[in-house]
């Protein structure tokens, strides 16, 4: 594209990091970290992306099962090190038998992630987004478009890493991907909410099938629209507060000429942030009326936006398949491991959970980070390399966090060497992450 206006420009970095969630952020600290010019760009006002926007929990530190293992070091644990400064966390059994989840406060996440990100020196750039790339011929980027409320701008960088979680450079400049909805269904959206004055002794004196009988029996009475009959609340570090997974949203649609739309559609999304929280006043009326706990509750917050699990994976050197997370598949270039089940929140009721062999992880390869068609640009987060099933496990925060360390380091040590990101050291690359705390091989836990 050209552009007929002339472009503020910024100033020129080693790498630009997109997205500042907990891979972009993860990304942005592991390159300053290691020597280069960091500029990130985040699309909200705070960083933190789903983890401060929409959850309060990080799932994959640990795998389900009987014998735990904690299988995410380094800059995890740094996060947690620094909520633990605010004495805001805490560690809790999944709802649903996926390992151990480090629940926190988000208001005190948004900091952190801020600390160490100024810490290490990174440049941060808020209420922003890619609109554009600039790309020579055979796709090596040169440049973005972002756009922020004083209008467009544009920077320049060496090296890329796109943790948009909607592949949204790869989208612009022409990668290959997968829109999420296409081949197979997309998985659902999901409206957070919490609530306030809840009575927690009362509110587990009944297990979670109790909860689901109810949740049955008041769909059911019609009384309650309520689509998903397995949603869940738990505690919070917030004394008599809870937070919910209950809200159950399509993501995706048909546009008039009959092509698949997703929550990459702006039109689309609109909607859906609507309609989840008409959908979320439902299961507060059903927690207010049926569940012990909760007769004088009151609706805290809604999340700050609606919470998206995939809309575009990239074609990667390496794809990462269902049978790869379920026979617990290792890789001579993974950067990192992941125990967490197949979590497909599909739609309809129920959700559909598959399990790993007890205490086992698969491995996430180095190659799943890199588009097909790439010279200077990493993936990190949700938009990596994997099939739909596969994606539904390795989708875990403590993952995405483990894949944003790694990008980032990776993407620093191309800028150093100048070289393709298809000709990184990769045996030198998860050495340095071993050093940085990192958990590359299950033999590395560090269960600090």
């Amino acid at each position: 594209m050209k552009y007929s206006v002339n472009l503020k420009k910024r100033k020129k970095y080693d790498v630009v990091v997109v997205g500042g969630g907990t891979a972009g952020a993860s990304a942005a600290l592991s390159s300053a970290r290691n020597g280069s010019k960091t500029f990130l760009v985040e699309r909200l006002p705070f960083v933190g992306g789903t983890s401060t926007a929409v959850l309060d929990t990080f799932y994959g530190y640990y795998t389900p099962g009987k014998h735990s293992k904690k299988i995410v070091g380094g800059i995890p644990d740094e996060v947690v090190a620094g909520l633990k400064k605010w004495n805001s966390w805490l560690e809790r059994p999944n709802t649903h038998g996926a390992g151990t989840a480090v629940t926190y406060n988000p208001e005190y996440l948004k900091v952190v992630w801020e600390e160490l990100l100024t810490e290490a020196g990174v440049d941060i750039l808020l209420n922003a987004q890619v609109v554009d790339v600039i790309a020579t011929d055979d796709k090596h980027i040169t440049g973005l478009v972002l756009a922020m409320k004083n209008g467009l701008e544009f920077v320049e960088a060496d090296y890329f890493v796109d943790a948009s979680g909607d592949a949204d450079i790869c989208h612009f400049v022409g990668f290959g991907y997968e829109l999420a909805g296409v081949d197979e269904p997309a998985q659902t959206l999901t409206t957070t909410f919490k609530m306030v004055n809840v009575n927690i002794d009362k509110r587990y004196s009944i297990k979670k099938e109790e909860m689901f009988r109810l949740m049955e029996q008041a769909a059911e009475s019609g009384q309650y629209k309520l689509p998903r009959r397995d949603g869940s609340d738990h505690i919070t570090p917030v004394g008599n507060m809870t937070a919910t997974i209950m809200t159950r949203l399509d993501s995706f649609d048909k546009d008039e000429a009959g092509n698949i739309i997703n929550a990459t559609d702006a039109g689309l999304l609109s909607t859906a942030e609507i309609e989840g929280r008409k959908q979320s006043m439902e299961y507060i009326k059903f927690l207010i009326d049926k569940v012990p706990g909760y007769e004088h509750a009151s609706l805290s917050s809604f999340g700050y936006q609606i919470g998206i699990r995939e809309t575009r994976r990239i074609y990667g050197l390496y794809r990462l398949t269902k049978e790869d997370v379920l026979s617990a598949k290792k890789f001579d270039d993974q950067i990192g491991v992941c125990g967490a089940p197949i979590e497909d929140h599909h739609g309809g009721q129920g959700t559909h959970w598959v399990y790993l062999p007890d205490g086992e992880v698969c491995g996430i390869p180095y190659r799943t980070l890199v588009p097909v068609d790439s010279t200077n640009l990493l993936v990190a987060g949700r938009c990596f390399s994997a099939t739909h099933d596969a994606h539904a496990s390795v989708r875990s925060m403590g993952q995405t966090m483990a894949m944003g360390q790694a990008a980032g380091l990776a993407i620093s040590m191309a800028a150093k060497e100048k070289c393709s990101v298809k000709k990184v050291n990769v045996q030198g690359l998860r050495q340095a992450l071993k050093d940085a705390g990192a958990v590359v091989d299950i033999e590395d836990e560090n269960n600090g």
